[in-house]
């Protein structure tokens, strides 16, 4: 079974190294042999399921990698997902500078890289008039968060010490929101 994660678009292979960081960021979230649980949605053109993917632990594949800014949020398809939990994490990533975002106005949107490869032109997705809301990660007054750190599951060490951070206001480390941090380190 092939599987789309749906309401996200990553960056194409060609989009190096962003593509390859996606791929990667993907691979950890979801190892080989790793249980999921899949909110099927449809199945696109080319016969792939298209569904929203969950780790064992509950934590959505693809909202994780929008807030990672490993992905953006695919505006034409999000209305079969929770759009504003997409847009806000994207509008984090963006505000934070992760990932794709790392570029000013972020990369080359996927969609129309695709259609620049196929010698067409994409159309811009509307945008939406609905503001967002924003969680405050990383600083702002009373977060606990003095450091100023910012800090990565993969460079945590531990399941406690990441719900230490947690604690201390670090919340963009419990990427699901369910009040657990980096769950994959249990």
């Amino acid at each position: 079974m092939t599987i789309r994660v749906a309401c996200i678009d990553a960056p194409e292979m060609a989009q190096s190294p962003y593509g390859q960081q996606a791929r990667q960021a993907l691979q950890a979230l979801l190892p080989v042999g790793s249980t999921v649980t899949l909110k099927t949605q449809t199945t696109d053109r080319y016969g792939r399921t298209v569904a929203e993917v969950f780790t064992q632990n509950g934590a959505n594949a693809g909202l994780t990698l929008v807030q990672q800014g490993n992905a953006y949020a695919y505006r034409q398809y999000l209305k079969q997902c929770d759009e504003w939990a997409y847009l806000d994490r994207e509008k984090l990533a963006e505000r934070y500078r992760v990932g794709l975002w790392m570029v000013d106005g972020g990369i080359q949107r996927p969609w129309d890289f695709r259609a620049a490869r196929r010698g067409g032109q994409s159309q811009p997705a509307p945008r939406s008039q609905r503001p967002l809301n924003l969680t405050i990660i990383n600083g702002g007054r009373g977060s606990g968060n003095s450091s100023g750190r910012r800090w990565y599951c993969r460079n945590v060490g531990s399941w406690e010490r990441a719900q230490q951070l947690l604690r201390e206001g670090h919340t963009y480390l419990d990427g699901d929101g369910d009040g657990e941090a980096c769950e994959a380190l249990r």
